[in-house]
């Protein structure tokens, strides 16, 4: 297995990145569609729009956020079981644009992947 990577959106795609999947629902500001070299923009793994605009990216309430993702995330077993079994045989990197890379989806999306 390879397993999973983070990267932001805004860093240039590498070959080492393996399978590369966007998990927010809004596409990123200024990006090209083109330049980003994504294998799948999956908006379904994102977290809802009203989960989104309540965490509004405050680290105070990740922990809370985080619980509630990943809620939202067990009815997403499909989605998640066909990037773990991506995974076996590449890398796949998660791609995300929020500034904070400790504070995001990705984080959470990573941790139940890796559970």
């Amino acid at each position: 297995m390879d397993g999973f990577k983070l990267k932001r959106i805004y860093e240039a795609p590498s070959k080492e990145d393996g399978y590369r999947i966007l998990v927010d629902r809004l596409w990123p500001r200024g990006q090209r569609k083109d330049a980003v070299q994504l294998d799948e923009w999956n908006k379904d793994l994102a977290p809802s729009s009203e989960l989104r605009q309540w965490f509004d990216h405050q680290p105070p309430r990740f922990e809370a956020f985080a619980t509630r993702y990943r809620e939202e995330l067990t009815a997403k077993t499909e989605d998640l079981d066909r990037l773990r079994d991506i995974a076996k045989t590449k890398w796949v990197t998660l791609l995300y644009a929020a500034k904070d890379e400790h504070h995001n989806q990705a984080v959470v999306l990573k941790q139940v992947l890796e559970s």
